[in-house]
Parts: C-alpha cells; structure tokens; sequence
C-alpha cells in the first residue's frame, strides 16, 4: 500500500460521489469520514446541490465539513455561517430562459429558500430524503424576479439539452458557463464561480493550498476541482467522456462501492481494506 503523502484536505462531491445509489452516505463512509475528522484533516463537500438541501445530507456525516454549494456560489462553514453568497441578476437569468426549450425539459431556478419550477419532477423530489429545500411551482412567462443561485435544466434526453446548452450560450456566453453534472441534467453559473474557485476560498482561510488536496468527483462540474487538486479521483461511475477529458486521473471504484471511503482508507488513513 502506498500512502498518499503530503494530503492535509479531503475535497468530495456528493451525488454519483460520497452518496450512494440510495442518495445516502453509507455508515461506512461515515466511519472514515470520522477518522479523517479525528486525525486532523480538513473536510470539505462541494455539490451542486443547494446549500439547504446538502446541509441536511452533511450533518449526516456527525463531523464538521465546510460546504460549498451550488457548484460555488454558496460557501458555508462547519458551523454554518454563510461565507460566501454570489447570485444571478434577474435579467441575465431572464435572457438565458428567452430561448425555445423543449416541452420534455424541465427548468429549475434555485433561489435562496425555494426551487421554482415548471413542473413537478418526481425524480428531482427524489434526490431529497426529506424536503428541506421545497419546489414551488411557477409559470416563467408570468415571473417577475428571475434572480437566482444558479439555472438547472434537467431531461431524460440528453441532445435535447446539448441543443438548449448551444442555444442559451448564443445569448448569454458572455455571463454564463455550463456544466453537466449528470448528462440528464444541465447547469448554468455566474463565469466567475466553480467549484474550485470556491474549494481555494476555504483552503486560503485554513491556511492550506489546493496541492494539499484530494478531490473526488463524478461530473463535467468537478473538472476544474479535480484539475487543481493535488491528488484528483475519479468515480468509477463517472461518464467515460470524463475519464477521456481528464485521462491522466485515476478512476476508483464506483460509489455504490463506497469508492471514496475504500480510497481514503487505504491510501490516506493506510487500513487494510476488509
């Protein structure tokens, strides 16, 4: 077994990543994340998951985690004092949603203590054990304020979302970027913000840098995390487009595998794997 030398920071993702099929953080996962916790080394969640949402999720954890959400425009501390908080103007939303989108897509504004939506999506519901961070459901052409955290688009087909990517990046590359965090769910975000912009704001703080960090991700929104780290991994469940885009990283196991976990184990806190 050979330790990974020189990691002092454990940066993961939580869905396709820390979370299992389930959408749950195993009781094993949690064990580690525990000893990370217990041999000093800083913890970190960067999701793209709402901060009200994914907080629920990281208590689960029973240690203390700085959370960045919302892909980076959310930092939360352990202690769950906003940090740091970066929204969309209304009227950058308002030109972004000015495009023909497919009836098949569902369109999801995240606001600061609701989603609006166009319509009920049993499997984005899905994702919530409980609702903390509740759906209100909204007829965007009545809408007045559009401000928002970040624009999410979600379809079972993925070309009808590459065809409304292109569509609204004609209108609004100037001050958005996109990520697919799943190749069923599309995202847009201030060009200042990803996840490993804000990752480097909690490392400044603790005095640390992204070098001494392991990062753990399965989507197109943890590419520049998973760059930057010292050390990035990714799942085994990732889309192979990922694996090709970053083919010098690792891939490990799956997250039904517990992958994250089974990594740190071994190569971090240097177990011997059951």
């Amino acid at each position: 077994m050979t330790k990974l030398k020189n990691i002092k920071v454990v940066v993961s993702d939580l869905d396709g990543t820390l979370l299992n099929t389930q959408h749950k953080i195993s009781d094993y996962t949690k064990s580690i994340f525990q000893e990370l916790h217990n041999q000093g080394y800083l913890l970190v969640v960067a999701t793209g998951r709402h901060h009200l949402d994914a907080m629920a999720i990281v208590e689960t954890l029973g240690v203390p985690v700085y959370l960045v959400s919302s892909n980076g425009a959310r930092i939360h501390s352990p202690n769950k004092e906003e940090l740091f908080a970066f929204n969309l103007d209304s009227d950058i939303v308002k030109a972004a949603l000015n495009v023909e989108i497919d009836s098949e897509i569902t369109v999801v504004l995240f606001k600061e203590n609701v989603w609006q939506t166009n319509k009920w999506n049993e499997r984005l519901n899905s994702f919530q054990a409980e609702l903390k961070y509740r759906p209100e459901l909204v007829d965007y052409k009545t809408l007045e304020d559009f401000e928002a955290i970040k624009i999410f688009f979600s379809c079972d087909n993925h070309e009808k979302l590459v065809k409304l990517k292109d569509a609204v990046l004609t209108n609004s590359s100037e001050y958005l970027h996109h990520a697919f965090s799943l190749p069923t769910c599309l995202e847009f975000m201030d060009k200042s913000i990803d996840k490993a912009v804000a990752v480097e704001q909690v490392l400044e703080k603790e005095g640390f840098t992204l070098s001494e960090a392991v990062a753990f991700g399965d989507g197109f929104n943890d590419l520049q995390m998973l760059s930057a780290s010292g050390k990035g991994l990714i799942m085994g469940n990732a889309p192979a487009l990922l694996k090709e885009t970053l083919p010098d990283l690792e891939v490990i196991k799956t997250n039904a595998e517990d992958g994250v976990a089974k990594y740190i184990a071994s190569k971090i806190l240097d177990k011997e794997l059951v």
